[in-house]
């Protein structure tokens, strides 16, 4: 008898050229620290009343998959997984650098969730990025969880073919910059700052219909982008901002090691809705919520950049 174990599984997607269709083709491996992927069901009981205070009739209804792939950010392995979070592409014509900014086109994959050891493998379709969360702060990589919602999902005793993967070091807080000032301004690095976390939400939701048991297609609204920036209290740097309501540009660099890649993550125009600064008993602290706004300039809320791919 072999009980599956964690530390034999792997992760691997591929993209739908139509919709919840799994495509022929080798699937991506992706590396991962965690994953709570999964199908659920809706469950539709029966209504009657017959007189012997029991249940008859229950039967599945709607199904769909969602849950959260945990990793820590890394050069080139989830380039897709940004752009189905961005509903966009990687924009290859800048001189130095592709960028990535928010648009209106699905992306959608089939992951598929291996269980090597025990040789089961759950394929997961129509699954399209639903939210992004990054958190960057000392003495630990630079962590990233990809929220997924999905349309469908099946069991196999087969699995796909999987392609080479290339080993790539992951990000830590020690090789990067933080760089804040007034939107369309000058920005300057600030060496104050303890702890960056971001989110995009796309707000995905399933679109059930009658005739069908999973979505025909997955409905979004307004990409929204917050975060909260930690810092010490050197300064009346970051409280100006939210008293005089100033609007404010974000610019949030990482690397590996070597430099060999470097991601950015800029926010053109931002507003600090809070500024509190505390007393507990150790360093002061300043602790700021910002929302992230559209920029006329940009085009976008949030613009992600890597190396050339030229």
């Amino acid at each position: 008898m072999t009980f599956s174990q964690s530390s034999q599984s792997s992760l691997s997607y591929i993209e739908e050229v139509t919709f919840g269709n799994t495509p022929a083709g080798d699937f991506t491996p992706l590396p991962f620290s965690t994953h709570s992927l999964d199908g659920t069901k809706e469950v539709v009981e029966g209504t009657d009343i017959r007189g012997d205070r029991q249940n008859h009739v229950e039967r599945h209804g709607n199904k769909q998959t969602a849950g959260d792939i945990v990793a820590d950010l890394r050069g080139g392995a989830y380039d897709a997984l940004f752009e189905s979070a961005m509903f966009s592409t990687w924009d290859d014509t800048p001189a130095l650098n592709d960028e990535l900014i928010v648009g209106s086109t699905q992306k959608s994959f089939t992951f598929e969730d291996a269980a090597n050891d025990i040789g089961q493998y759950t394929l997961y379709t129509g699954s399209i990025v639903n939210s992004i969360a990054v958190s960057i702060a000392p003495n630990q990589m630079v962590t990233t969880t990809f929220g997924i919602i999905g349309k469908d999902f099946s069991n196999s005793a087969v699995g796909k073919t999987i392609g080479a993967y290339t080993e790539t070091e992951p990000f830590d807080s020690y090789s990067g910059t933080i760089s804040i000032g007034d939107s369309g301004g000058p920005l300057t690095a600030n060496g104050t700052i303890m702890s960056v976390d971001f989110t995009l939400d796309n707000g995905l939701t399933p679109a059930f219909v009658v005739g069908s048991d999973s979505a025909p297609q997955i409905n979004n609204a307004k990409a929204a982008v917050t975060g909260t920036i930690s810092a010490y209290f050197e300064d009346a740097l970051f409280i100006d901002r939210f008293i005089d309501e100033l609007e404010s540009g974000l610019i949030v660099t990482v690397s590996d090691p070597a430099a060999t890649s470097t991601y950015g993550f800029e926010f053109p125009r931002i507003k600090v809705n809070s500024a509190t600064h505390s007393v507990d008993g150790g360093p002061r602290m300043v602790s700021m919520d910002f929302k992230a706004l559209y920029d006329s300039t940009e085009g976008t809320t949030l613009k992600i950049t890597r190396p050339a791919s030229d």
